[in-house]
């Protein structure tokens, strides 16, 4: 069981389970966009500019998780960073190919 810093108890109740299974299958539903952008090179269509933004603002919520201590924020960001960075990425290294 979680002890909040507030030091009232989190044990988790529905609504958080339901955000859990949520995040990770959100994140599970990002990873062929992902492989899309890597494995066929398939940068159209996809928006830099609109990964950017999703990769900052897992950032922020990292950041904001970390500061509040909260592991049900910052543990989800990592994985949206790490998924965000690689489509980000991908963009980047295959549109300079084509430039």
């Amino acid at each position: 069981m979680y002890v909040h810093p507030a030091g009232r108890s989190s044990t988790p109740g529905a609504l958080e389970k339901i955000i859990g299974v949520a995040s990770i299958a959100t994140m599970l539903a990002t990873v062929p966009q992902a492989i899309n952008v890597w494995s066929t090179r398939g940068a159209s269509g996809v928006s830099l500019i609109s990964w950017l933004a999703y990769l900052i603002a897992a950032c922020l919520w990292f950041a904001h998780g970390v500061r509040k201590r909260d592991p049900s924020i910052y543990l989800a960001c990592i994985g949206w960073i790490a998924l965000d960075a690689a489509i980000v990425l991908g963009l980047l290294v295959h549109q300079s190919a084509f430039h």
